[in-house]
C-alpha cells in the first residue's frame, strides 16, 4: 500500500525524488522553470512552497505528487494545480491507485473543490492516469510557454468534489 511522506522524513526520500525530478524534469518543466537555478536549489525550493508528498512503497520513493498555485485562504482551499511524476517501473495500475487514494485525501483532508492539472498534449501517459481518476479535459492552451525553445500547447484537465455546490 502506498504511503503519502513528507520528503524530509528521511533524507533519502529526498535524494530518490531529486533523482526522479532530474530524470523525468523534461516532461514536467517549461524553458522558464529552472531560470538558471541549480537543479538542487531549485527543487529544495519545489518541495519547501508547495505541498509536496513522496510516494512510498516499501521505504523506496516510488514517486512524488504536489499541489501549487493554490487558491484560497487560511481557513479553506479551493483549488490547486496538481503535478505527478512516478518511477518507469510503477505505471500503470499502481499510479491508478495512488491517484485516487491522493485525490481523496486532498478533497477529505484539505476540503479542495477542485483540483486540475496542466499537461503537454502529447504525455498520453498523464492523461490516461487522469481521465483513469474521473478528470476531464477542460481546456486547450494555445502557445501558452515555450519548450526546447519552441511554442507548446498546454492542456487543462480537472476534477470536481462530487457534492459541491454553486455558492452565489
Amino acid at each position: 500500500m502506498p504511503k503519502f511522506l513528507n520528503p524530509f522524513e528521511k533524507p533519502a526520500y529526498f535524494e530518490q525524488a531529486l533523482f526522479l525530478y532530474i530524470k523525468y524534469s523534461k516532461f514536467l518543466d517549461d524553458d522558464y522553470a529552472q531560470n538558471n537555478i541549480p537543479v538542487y536549489d531549485y527543487f529544495f525550493d519545489l518541495v519547501q512552497r508547495t505541498l509536496f508528498f513522496v510516494i512510498v512503497e516499501e521505504d523506496i520513493v516510488s514517486g512524488f505528487v504536489y499541489l501549487d498555485n493554490i487558491i484560497g485562504d487560511a481557513e479553506r482551499f479551493h483549488s490547486a494545480e496538481l503535478t505527478t511524476c512516478f518511477d518507469k517501473r510503477y505505471w500503470g495500475d499502481y499510479t491508478k491507485t495512488c491517484a485516487k487514494i491522493f485525490l481523496n485525501f486532498c478533497f477529505e483532508h484539505y476540503g479542495f473543490k477542485k483540483i486540475k492539472a496542466l499537461i503537454y498534449p502529447e504525455n498520453f501517459r498523464v492523461k490516461t492516469l487522469l481521465k483513469s481518476a474521473g478528470f476531464e479535459k477542460e481546456a486547450l492552451l494555445k502557445d501558452e510557454t515555450l519548450r526546447n525553445n519552441r511554442l507548446q500547447d498546454i492542456e487543462v484537465y480537472s476534477i470536481i468534489r462530487k457534492g459541491v455546490k454553486n455558492v452565489r
